[in-house]
């Protein structure tokens, strides 16, 4: 058994330690009520756009009339949007999501560019020969104009031609305890709800279907982007949260044994002690 002076030495440790979780718990979940209220804010926005986009869609004849991102052609190039976290310490997410995207990039028959947003993921395709077109980082408290970029490379890339399908690959958000891996196809648009959305006359359009729709599209991208990286914060702060709170718990949990470690060391070094004494005098006595 390790000496007290050792004991001791790790319970301060493991102590010092278990604040500094306690602190990094305290502080995600901060940061994770407000994630989670922008989440549920913006996935109504994302829904209602969702919903008028596929009624449009199935109203406007897009054989007839061009519409640049709903044009569904031969799959060449493909762009992959990878959002990760910034930082670690937070359990299995990081894993979860760069193995995601993994088995996207195996499963397709067509090589993908990665447009990287977070330092995990690049550090992880990056190390895996994949060819990264940009790395971008987003601040903590993400606004839709911060996304602008990544809009911009999606939709200019695809109406230009440099790549024809566009994914994206983040964690879904469900609880704090369930954030799921996904991949999303976001462009071409696909009218995925066609035969469950009604008719397009409950809907009067001015100037017309088509000039809304076409309006409307590179919209309904951004925020869908967007949507995504709100997504991600909320699942990165949970994941975290999480992460730390059982990382405090088992330090206590260690702290406590090792106290009762460190008591019976002393436990054993006042018996021996004392049966030292007790020989002295039998023997002195003995004399």
């Amino acid at each position: 058994m390790p000496s007290t002076k050792e004991l001791r030495a790790r319970i301060r440790s493991v102590s010092n330690t278990s604040k500094v979780t306690g602190a990094m718990q305290l502080i995600a979940a901060s940061k994770m009520r407000r994630a989670q209220q922008h989440v549920l804010q913006g996935k109504k926005y994302s829904e209602t756009l969702h919903r008028l986009l596929m009624n449009l869609s199935s109203s406007v004849d897009q054989d007839q009339n061009n519409i640049p991102l709903l044009e569904r052609r031969e799959v060449k190039t493909k762009l992959m949007i990878l959002i990760t976290p910034e930082r670690g310490l937070a359990g299995a997410l990081v894993g979860n999501i760069n193995r995601k995207a993994l088995d996207v990039i195996n499963a397709s028959s067509t090589k993908y560019n990665i447009l990287s947003v977070g330092k995990k993921g690049f550090r992880f395709v990056n190390s895996r020969g994949q060819e990264v077109i940009e790395q971008l980082d987003i601040p903590d408290r993400p606004e839709i104009s911060d996304t602008d970029r990544i809009s911009e490379i999606a939709i200019d890339g695809f109406i230009d031609g440099k790549w024809d399908q566009v994914d994206i690959v983040f964690s879904e958000f469900f609880s704090t305890t369930s954030q799921i891996p996904k991949s999303q196809t976001i462009l071409p648009i696909t009218n995925e709800e066609e035969d469950s959305v009604g008719s397009s006359h409950d809907y009067i359009y001015e100037p017309s279907s088509y000039d809304v729709l076409v309006d409307l599209t590179p919209k309904y991208v951004r925020a869908q982007i967007y949507q995504s990286i709100l997504e991600a914060f909320a699942s990165e702060h949970s994941a975290r949260m999480v992460a730390m709170q059982n990382a405090t718990d088992n330090a206590n949990e260690l702290i406590g044994q090792l106290t009762l470690d460190l008591n019976k060391a002393r436990q054993e070094t006042i018996t021996a002690e004392l049966l030292d004494l007790i020989g002295g005098i039998s023997a002195l006595e003995g004399k």
